[in-house]
């Protein structure tokens, strides 16, 4: 086959769509080393003064009002992108990422948030012939993800693809892939070695995550936690959220030798391999890589929307539990404390989810006579 060029498109509200995005390219590349790849966050790059207010102000409302965002998730669950959203999204990034798609000439390019979304949708209205997959990243299927044309989409789940036929999507324009994790993802490693690596302890630990924005500092749940740091080593993976970490790392309570706070890494891999259960909010992605890794995981304070959505999925199959009540916590470190005793049973790994079937289906789509017939005359 010959060389192929991947553009993947994303926006950053919430770190998962541009994470999924680059999960995307690695696995591609590593199973298909010629082919040339490229992610770009389009907002960002084509408004890059604008781009942060945006993003900070939508931090700031997922912060101070989850209901609202929750509420408005659900008023427009049903409805696509509207037209005078399009029509807005249309005169900010037409001539800008018409611009761009021509200078890169991809053979597709996926987007992996409705926003890009919706403004390559509204190119190829008006002409663009570049197949355009919609890589959804989470376990539920908003209306704003759905646009008529899309040539395919690349979905979670069973359950998805069969919200999106139910919404008219034609069936062959579906395809279940499963959510994207990175290559280092797509093997478990023995924890003792992880742990040894690490320079952690050889003892039961927690990996405590979705800190990012600062949403995991509740008194409750850190007493909860602290309570259990001489039978449990806790670690606290708090992303970029350096002031975060800084405040959890001041706290007198987390001062003890089993309890390690750490900012960004490159290793959420192997955290996850030197871990017994992951605590997390229930970010598509993160989800994503524990159930990859089939570690047991504890969801704590979904936003309203989406997160709702993927804990319910991930709670009704059995690859975790809401953490409705801190006593929870006692029952599941008492699980791994005291395994003989547990009466707490989950399934390890989804027979269903393959690491690497994205990226895989994304080049067999690209091998279809019905793509190459459309790239023979894309940039004509």
């Amino acid at each position: 086959m010959s060389k192929k060029r991947v553009l993947i498109l994303s926006e950053g509200f919430g770190n998962g769509h541009t994470q999924a995005g680059h999960a995307l390219a690695a696995g591609i590349k590593k199973l298909y080393p010629d082919t040339k790849t490229k992610v770009m966050e389009l907002g960002s790059f084509l408004n890059p003064i604008i781009a942060p207010w945006i993003l900070s102000a939508y931090r700031v409302t997922v912060n101070t009002s989850p209901a609202l965002v929750g509420m408005l998730y659900r008023k427009k669950y049903e409805k696509p992108v509207g037209r005078l959203t399009r029509l807005a999204l249309h005169k900010m990034f037409y001539q800008h990422a018409s611009q761009v798609i021509g200078q890169l000439k991809p053979d597709v390019i996926i987007c992996t948030h409705p926003i890009p979304n919706a403004v390559i949708a509204r190119l190829k209205a008006s002409g663009l012939r570049v197949p355009l997959f919609t890589l959804i990243t989470d376990y539920d299927a908003h209306g704003s993800w759905i646009s008529p044309e899309v040539d395919q989409y690349l979905v979670s789940t069973p359950e998805v693809k069969e919200l999106l036929l139910q919404r008219g999507v034609c069936p062959d324009a579906v395809r279940v892939t499963g959510i994207p994790v990175h290559p280092n993802f797509w093997s478990i490693q023995d924890k003792a070695s992880a742990r040894s690596e690490l320079g952690i302890k050889q003892m039961p630990t927690v990996l405590v995550m979705g800190g990012g924005w600062g949403l995991l500092f509740k008194e409750e749940l850190i007493d909860k936690l602290v309570a259990w740091r001489n039978r449990v080593q806790i670690v606290y993976c708090t992303g970029s959220n350096e002031k975060l970490a800084e405040k959890l790392r001041a706290c007198p309570a987390m001062q003890h030798e089993n309890i390690t706070v750490i900012g960004h890494t490159q290793e959420v891999s192997k955290w996850m391999d030197a871990s017994d259960i992951l605590i997390t909010k229930p970010g598509g992605m993160t989800c994503t890589e524990g159930l990859a890794k089939g570690i047991p995981m504890l969801f704590f304070e979904s936003i309203p929307g989406q997160e709702e959505k993927n804990r319910e999925y991930f709670v009704s199959h059995g690859f975790g539990m809401e953490l409705s009540s801190p006593e929870l916590i006692d029952q599941w470190f008492h699980s791994i404390t005291e395994p003989s005793q547990s009466t707490l049973i989950y399934d390890k790994v989804s027979p269903l989810y393959q690491p690497d079937c994205c990226a895989k289906d994304v080049i067999s789509l690209l091998r279809k006579p019905s793509v190459q017939a459309k790239l023979e005359y894309a940039y004509l």
